[in-house]
């Protein structure tokens, strides 16, 4: 008996079913590297016409990577290698963010605090080597090509020195000076903090009514209306939840345009907002008696009496009071608030009579009367004893808000004016260079103008920028710390004014930074650049570590061969808003005047299954690490491909469990183009397009159709609806329909017949269609696919660009055409499913259909013939001329067939044993092995 099993051309590859892709992608990554590459990719890039450079926001050299870098070095490959495969020069270097408190602070725990300087930089050097390096393996393990031997680091030499030369030329360009301001100081840092740097968290203050004795009675009662007052105290009441602050006071804001009132209460003559009179009352528990009304503006300059010092204040008028809360007055320390020292400057005030008894490691100076000593929070509880001890504190409870953080130390911060060095946003500079006077317009409009000029992915970026350029203050750039590139100023000691050969001297240091590191300005003396050590002081301040990334688009991209400026893209989470896209656009703007970006991409952050922010105490964080060994990193490629990045992304177990599912309908269809392209030789065995079967043509013109709009997803960055329309395609479009179809004539038709080289045809360049369009996202899986296609190992998908599909003369007719086949082929696997169910039938081959319809249903379907039933895999499929019901378009009538099943293609046929030699077949099977074959026209 013959096996007829064995006369079938069952697919064969070498194309695994099972990917074990954690275990199988490390060799991926070793031929790479052992291939080269990267550089090969380079050397074939070259000389393309079309650059595209998207430069590498660096991550900070500090602990293992989480899942948010891996979303975001993962987001930058598909885009390199997108712009790659689409014909551009995409070059990749990636960067480190190497100096810095956090690094700082890890050898203070590991060292100690009172290091020499130098050996502090020493071993902070050496701390980042090794966090860089540990980092840099992971990301070269999620399968990110790039540059990995010459990536940039902000501690390089050249690049502490370049920094200094960045800094040279925006202090020529008159945005950079020196002044006594509120900043955010964090205690625990010892140093000012940038805004990106702070976070707000819940924190519990005291909230206390306090009041101030005013001694100006006559002014008080003309102020009010009134030609006497009663016999009694007038307190100005503030509310306030920074008790700390009140040694320092030094006026009182109130609104001019707000309304006040007078009261006359049990405890003396009360000055209150109109508005907030009522509620503040009853927080005093006491009763009142309205005297008269005022405007704020009556109220300016009547003086009052500081209730633990000697010391005369007076009322201001201000826009910034409110009357969310408290009182409509507001008590002003200059030092402590950056609304009270721009009113306090508006007043006349200057920075020689501001009181600052608040030390930089949190306590009150020694000196301070009362409270000398003492950490500024542990002082509450005293401030208040003391207040209710001279009849000033009207009320006293607690309460929880926001409150500015360190986001380093999670711990409170405070405004504290300082002396810094601050890039200026909002001032018209005039600055005279070689006898000519150049004008510089405000760096804020400058920054505007630019967002405006710039690309956002997705477009809420751009308002989210603009916002915060709008509203943020003067950009405090000097730091009190050692690791960090500084700020090489010498000042003289009398009057603070820089050396008058500033520029000068911050050349030949730059060229001392670029032989040895920060450490050169840190070792050097005075005299060594000419500067007499007497006169001048050296600075020892660095600069924010905004500022080293910040200035990359000088340090990286006008430095590194092959990059250029601007660059196309700048590409991070949407927390660089405030942080790396703003210190970019402030520097570039106020160096070149312009942003050193073309577009701006941003990703959201990642959260749980449930929507919840990952933490480590919650237990519901995810380690890209322990997914990369358990299920590889492809998996993790296509969670990121088919995420939506401009919200929120989320993952779980359960999430990836369905990624893993996706990708095994990928692989799975990879695998039967594979195989059922195995013994195709394109050379020998290829058919012009106008020889092969309809549904063949139409199987390309679909993949066309693919190609065009995937390719079109890349350009715009939406890889979400490239990743859906990838899946759809191979369940839906190749698994579901095409290839479901094809099965019968791949395996059953002759090996060299028309009709399987025709469908042949079409899978090959499906194949190289389809592994190029997924190779940015699944690169493993497709650097698989093509070592089976090309059979050498020399080769690589991502030395190819898209692939480019053999014309389809007539393939948007097919498209129409067999998309409406399609729709009725979904109406009869319906039916055939009920009868299945029903038990009436085993399988959609043991039935035939008939249909009716009508018209030009009626002709539309009869044209396809006999090629309708390997359309709907049935062995019989007729079509009479019928009505069907009013809400269809094509009756659908399935019986069982009564026809012996053929024991090699498993078709119910009539003619099954009609041949006596081979009784257990059909007569198709009998030609396809021993005749002419079987004529094939549509499937």
């Amino acid at each position: 008996m013959t096996d007829y099993k064995k006369t079938l051309n069952l697919p064969d590859t070498p194309f695994p079913m099972r990917g074990n892709l954690a275990k199988r992608e490390p060799g991926w990554i070793k031929a790479w590297q052992e291939k080269k590459l990267y550089e090969r990719i380079r050397e074939i890039a070259k000389d393309r016409p079309n650059k595209f450079i998207l430069h590498d926001g660096p991550p900070y050299a500090n602990g293992d990577i989480h899942i948010g870098h891996a979303v975001n070095k993962i987001l930058k490959d598909i885009i390199v290698k997108s712009k790659t495969l689409a014909g551009y020069d995409a070059p990749y270097v990636p960067g480190w963010d190497c100096h810095g408190l956090p690094i700082e602070h890890q050898i203070e725990i590991k060292h100690g605090r009172n290091l020499e300087g130098n050996k502090m930089r020493e071993l902070c050097r050496a701390y980042a080597t090794e966090q860089i390096a540990r980092q840099k393996a992971d990301f070269i393990r999620l399968g990110v090509l790039g540059d990995w031997d010459h990536a940039y680091k902000t501690m390089d030499y050249q690049t502490e020195a370049d920094e200094i030369r960045a800094l040279g030329k925006i202090l020529q360009k008159g945005y950079l000076h020196r002044g006594l301001k509120p900043v955010n100081w964090c205690f625990d840092c010892g140093s000012a903090l940038a805004e990106a740097e702070v976070e707000y968290q819940d924190k519990k203050s005291p909230a206390i009514d306090v009041g101030f004795r005013v001694i100006e009675r006559e002014k008080v009662a003309q102020a009010f209306g009134l030609a006497a007052l009663p016999a009694k105290d007038i307190f100005a009441v503030i509310w306030t939840t920074t008790p700390w602050t009140l040694p320092a006071n030094q006026a009182i804001n109130v609104h001019p345009e707000f309304e006040y009132q007078l009261v006359d209460t049990e405890r003396g003559l009360l000055i209150l907002a109109a508005e907030l009179k009522d509620a503040a009352l009853l927080r005093y528990r006491l009763s009142g008696t309205v005297l008269g009304n005022c405007k704020g503006s009556a109220l300016e300059h009547l003086r009052y009496r500081h209730f633990f010092y000697d010391r005369i204040g007076e009322i201001h008028i201000a826009d910034y009071v409110s009357l969310d809360a408290g009182t409509g007055l507001v008590h002003s320390s200059p030092a402590y608030g950056v609304d009270d020292f721009i009113s306090w400057k508006n007043y006349g005030g200057t920075n020689e009579k501001i009181l600052n008894p608040v030390q930089g490691d949190g306590k009150f100076a020694s000196d301070l009367p009362f409270f000398g000593g003492m950490n500024i929070w542990a002082a509450a509880k005293p401030i208040i004893a003391r207040l209710e001890e001279v009849g000033a504190l009207f009320n006293a409870t607690e309460i929880t808000h926001s409150y500015m953080h360190c986001w380093r130390h999670k711990m409170p911060i405070i405004y504290r004016a300082t002396t810094q060095w601050f890039v200026m946003m909002d001032t018209d500079f005039h600055v005279t260079l070689d006898h000519h006077t150049q004008s510089h317009p405000k760096l804020r409009d400058l920054a505007l103008h630019a967002a405006d000029q710039t690309e956002f992915y997705p477009a809420w970026g751009r308002e989210r920028l603009t916002a915060m350029i709008k509203n943020r203050p003067d950009w405090t750039l000097s730091r009190q710390r050692n690791w960090g590139v500084p700020i090489p100023f010498f000042l003289h000691r009398q009057t603070e004014e820089p050396h008058p050969r500033t520029a000068e001297i911050l050349e030949e240091v730059a060229q001392r930074v670029e032989q040895g590191g920060i450490e050169a300005w840190f070792s050097l003396h005075p005299e060594e650049v000419g500067v007499d050590g007497n006169t001048y002081r050296k600075l020892s301040d660095t600069v924010d570590v905004w500022f080293d990334s910040g200035t990359t688009h000088v340090t990286v991209l006008r430095e590194l061969p092959g990059h250029a400026y601007p660059a196309d893209m700048y590409l991070e989470g949407s927390d660089q808003h405030r942080g790396w896209f703003q210190s970019s656009l402030l520097t570039g703007c106020a160096m070149d005047g312009r942003a050193p970006y073309k577009a701006l991409l941003t990703h959201g952050f990642v959260v749980d299954g449930q929507g919840l922010k990952m933490s480590k105490s919650k237990g519901n964080t995810v380690v890209p690490q322990k997914v990369v060994d358990t299920l590889g990193a492809d998996v993790l490629r296509l969670w990121v491909g088919a995420a939506d990045y401009s919200g929120e992304l989320s993952i779980s177990d359960e999430i990836l469990k369905r990624v893993v599912e996706s990708y095994r309908r990928i692989r799975n269809t990879l695998r039967f183009l594979l195989a059922n392209t195995a013994d195709f030789n394109l050379g020998t065995d290829a058919m012009p397009t106008d020889r092969w079967l309809e549904i063949d043509r139409y199987a390309l013109a679909l993949t066309a159709q693919f190609q065009n709009a995937v390719t079109e997803n890349y350009a715009r960055f939406e890889f979400q609806p490239a990743m859906q329309r990838l899946q759809s395609f191979c369940s839906e479009d190749l698994g579901g329909f095409y290839l479901d179809i094809l099965k019968d004539r791949l395996y059953t038709c002759g090996t060299t017949s028309n009709a399987r080289r025709s469908a042949q045809n079409a899978l090959y360049h499906i194949t190289h269609a389809l592994v190029r369009l997924m190779a940015p996202v699944l690169s493993f899986t497709a650097e698989e696919v093509w070592a089976t296609l090309a059979g050498r190992d020399d080769d690589s998908v991502f030395l190819q660009t898209w692939y480019q599909l053999p014309p389809i003369a007539d393939g948007e007719e097919l498209l129409g055409r067999w998309a409406r086949l399609r729709t009725h082929r979904a109406t009869v696997l319906k039916h055939l499913e009920d009868v299945r169910v029903a038990g009436a039938i085993g399988s959609p081959l043991a039935a035939e259909v008939e249909l009716q319809a009508s018209g030009d249903n009626y002709d539309y379907l009869r044209s396809f013939g006999d090629d309708l039933r390997f359309v709907f895999i049935t062995s019989q499929a007729r079509v009479v001329n019928g009505k069907a019901a009013p809400e269809d378009d094509i009756g659908v009538t399935v019986t069982p067939s009564p026809h012996p099943k053929c024991e090699r293609c498993w078709h119910y046929r009539a003619d099954v044993g009609r041949d006596a030699q081979h009784a257990s077949i059909c007569g198709r099977c009998v030609a396809n092995l021993f005749g002419q074959g079987e004529a094939r026209v549509y499937a």
